[in-house]
């Protein structure tokens, strides 16, 4: 290949970067922000024109791209309560000084908008569409101006107010965790060891010091990316092994409680049978709960009978989920049973640490063994 044809091939190269990437959105929630963003800036505008009526702007142009934010991706963090309130108020404060004390123009606006960034940083708010907000008032024109100061309260924080209260109101109502807090995989037994997920495989220093040398901020929080990495190697780790079932290795035999049986009848049951915790059924087999030994070392004196104490929303799983469903709440977490459930609710059966511990091993066994390098051939 002649340097015309390499530079060529390259100039295409670097030209296909800016074709957009595929978004792994699905219809009904592209669907969902676009309605979620019409309801927030139809309050937000109607509410501020209720409390001023025609004596000042009501709605301002960057409320549109927190509309964006807050509805369509609500999990960044860009997109949070504070982020909104905090950013766009800051904002409006920096746009307003800069323009009373330098004036409008367009190198002021430039300024404005460099400042708010750097103090929405100081304040940990940021949230692009304030850059929008502190330009907005420096260049906005003689109405913007007249309000000085008041502009950052009426229609900024209006807005802002109001653009938040339908997205918390619409985001929860179809089950997004808004305000979003990432999941946190903390130690349940509360001692200084990692959890045992995070003792192979990577760690989340090993993600901080990723993320520290790459020195740039992500619109993702580190707990979600870690949580995406992590399901990522449980979808890889089931492609290598084969979809085993829970069906396949569960006890089938499962030894139950009644939500009326005493205290003592429950320890009595767990010492014979020598376990940890057991299902508690109703007399059409469904599930009620799980009592193990921490409910009933945690038990009062008023609590007599075991629907009393035990745990009521068990995690559960069906007969055709794979097992890898079960790796991370059986090491990770405090339950050591998980009730299989069928159509009906009814308990089928029941995996257990032993149950998966010996799946796992059973599997590593037949499992190929990797194809040796050259060099360890040789070392050999």
């Amino acid at each position: 290949m002649n340097s015309e044809s390499l530079a060529v091939q390259m100039l295409i190269e670097w030209l296909k970067r800016f074709w957009p990437a595929p978004m792994a959105v699905s219809t009904s929630e592209r669907a969902l922000s676009c309605v979620g963003a019409v309801l927030g800036l139809l309050f937000s505008g109607w509410l501020c024109h209720a409390v001023l009526g025609s004596a000042s702007p009501w709605l301002i142009a960057p409320m549109g791209a927190s509309a964006v934010l807050l509805f369509a991706v609500p999990a960044s963090p860009l997109a949070q309560p504070w982020s909104i309130l905090g950013g766009n108020l800051v904002s409006a404060l920096v746009g307003v000084t800069c323009a009373a004390w330098l004036g409008h123009s367009a190198p002021v606006a430039a300024l404005a908008g460099g400042l708010a960034i750097a103090v929405m940083f100081a304040l940990r708010c940021l949230h692009p569409p304030g850059g929008a907000v502190a330009l907005t008032a420096v260049l906005a024109g003689s109405e913007i101006a007249q309000l000085g100061y008041s502009f950052a309260l009426y229609p900024v924080a209006l807005n802002s107010c109001g653009l938040l209260l339908i997205g918390l109101l619409f985001n929860n109502a179809l089950r997004r965790r808004y305000p979003h807090r990432p999941l946190e995989h903390a130690n349940v037994h509360q001692t200084r060891d990692p959890i045992p997920r995070d003792r192979l495989g990577f760690t989340p220093d090993d993600l901080d010091a990723v993320l520290k040398a790459r020195g740039e901020l992500l619109d993702i929080s580190r707990e979600d990316l870690e949580d995406i990495l992590l399901q990522t190697e449980a979808r890889a780790y089931q492609r290598r092994f084969g979809e085993v079932r829970c069906a396949t290795i569960m006890s089938r035999d499962v030894l139950s409680l009644r939500p009326d049986s005493s205290l003592d009848e429950a320890r009595a049951s767990l010492r014979e049978h020598r376990l940890t915790a057991m299902p508690v059924l109703n007399p059409q087999h469904e599930l009620q709960g799980m009592l193990s030994v921490h409910e009933l070392l945690q038990a009062t004196a008023e609590q007599t009978t075991v629907a009393q104490c035990m745990r009521r929303q068990p995690p559960t799983c069906r007969a055709d989920w794979p097992i890898t469903y079960l790796l991370q709440i059986l090491s990770d977490t405090d339950v050591h049973q998980v009730p299989v459930l069928d159509e009906r609710c009814r308990v089928v059966g029941l995996v257990s640490q032993s149950d998966l511990l010996a799946a796992l091993f059973r599997m590593s066994l037949q499992a190929p063994s990797p194809t040796p390098t050259p060099a360890a051939a040789q070392a050999v």
